[in-house]
């Protein structure tokens, strides 16, 4: 009698030792599974910062101006500067594009890499009939949210009009480009075709 309590004891104590060991254990690994949680959210957000490039910038009369509140157009974000001649021989061309294309949804915004006396003075003779904000260094921190590497102008952003970021294209814009944007991001508007055929299209150009 006395061996069977023996084993019966040696037993209890065993799954005692057991219960003990698995109750320590559990504070180690929950703030584990919280981390590996966290992660995905933290790459979601960066990749959220890449894909609506919201900012905000001084216009001609130094008013803060955002990008949001062109929300719900398909924008064309034009990067220049007055000492730029193919920036110059574009602004036109952008000039023609938003009489043309504005009740179709589409808005043209400047974005000047150089100083605002340079800018006021050079809008004197463009006329410019698009809204055109100011920047040096903040205006290039502008393109690089969206992982374009600032290596020269002029370039060109297209946004879709939900915010979301779709492609760039670097150097001088032509007809013929401008063409394309508005045949791809108007069937993108249709839902006639999605956002990564888009980009592939835009890429293209």
């Amino acid at each position: 009698m006395s061996r069977v309590m023996l084993i019966f004891a040696s037993a209890l104590v065993a799954l005692m030792a057991g219960a003990l060991f698995y109750a320590a254990r559990v504070p180690v690994t929950a703030p584990q599974q919280q981390n590996s949680a966290a992660a995905p959210a933290a790459a979601q957000q960066s990749l959220e910062v890449v894909n609506y490039p919201e900012f905000t910038l001084p216009d001609m009369e130094g008013t803060e101006r955002s990008l949001s509140e062109w929300q719900g157009k398909n924008r064309l974000i034009n990067f220049w500067a007055t000492w730029c001649a193919p920036c110059r021989r574009e602004i036109p061309l952008l000039k023609a594009f938003q009489d043309e294309q504005s009740q179709n949804g589409f808005q043209v915004l400047g974005i000047a890499v150089d100083y605002p006396e340079e800018v006021s003075a050079y809008a004197e003779s463009a006329e410019f009939n698009y809204p055109v904000l100011v920047g040096q260094q903040e205006a290039m921190a502008v393109a690089e949210t969206s992982g374009i590497e600032f290596i020269g102008m002029p370039f060109t952003m297209f946004v879709a009009a939900d915010g979301e970021y779709l492609s760039a294209y670097i150097g001088e814009l032509h007809d013929a480009h401008l063409e394309q944007v508005v045949h791809v991001m108007t069937r993108l508007d249709r839902g006639e075709i999605d956002k990564d055929t888009a980009r592939s299209e835009l890429d293209a150009l």
